[in-house]
């Protein structure tokens, strides 16, 4: 929601009543409480199933840390092509808002999947030395904990590498009279 302006009217959503709409940068303890919470749930839904749960597949957690490889990667592409590196290609503008647009929900669903391991690692842990079949969980839910965290690093990189670098003579906010 906005504010009204000194004339009454509503001002748009950027700064000082610019009609742009703004993009904040994820914070770390946004992601973290969502993380916190998942664990609690995924906790919870462990303690009540885990006796008809299959064994957690390894293949699980391989995939988010490939994910994670691939947005770090592309974050280093981008920001080499965004600072104009080594006669680098410019970005279009569309592929930087679709990174960021990446890297932001990838940050969320890396905080829950980070919460869900963290969840049945809570469970699984005490119990490992006694279960095998919950030493074996152990292991792939820390596997999965670390890719997920990875994941979530790897998002923050990726929406960190997308800014724009500062420009002194940029002092109309991007827009360019002619």
């Amino acid at each position: 929601m906005t504010a009204p302006g000194p004339d009454g009217g509503r001002r748009g959503p950027g700064p000082g009543g610019d009609p742009r709409p703004t993009v904040r940068p994820t914070r770390v303890r946004d992601v973290a409480a969502i993380a916190v919470v998942a664990a609690l749930l995924g906790n919870i839904g462990v303690q009540l199933a885990y006796g008809s749960l299959p064994a957690l597949p390894v293949a699980a957690a391989v995939v988010v840390a490939a994910l994670a490889a691939a947005e770090a990667a592309g974050g280093f592409v981008l920001r080499r092509r965004i600072a104009r590196r080594d006669g680098a290609a410019p970005v279009p503008a569309l592929v930087a808002a679709r990174a960021v647009l990446l890297a932001k929900a990838s940050s969320v669903g890396g905080a829950v999947v980070a919460g869900l391991w963290a969840g049945v690692l809570m469970h699984t842990l005490p119990r490992a030395a006694v279960v095998v079949a919950a030493a074996d969980d152990s292991v792939v839910a820390g596997i999965g904990l670390v890719s997920a965290v990875a994941l979530v690093a790897a998002a923050l990189w990726l929406e960190h590498c997308c800014r724009a670098p500062d420009d002194p003579d940029d002092t109309d906010g991007g827009i360019r009279s002619t």
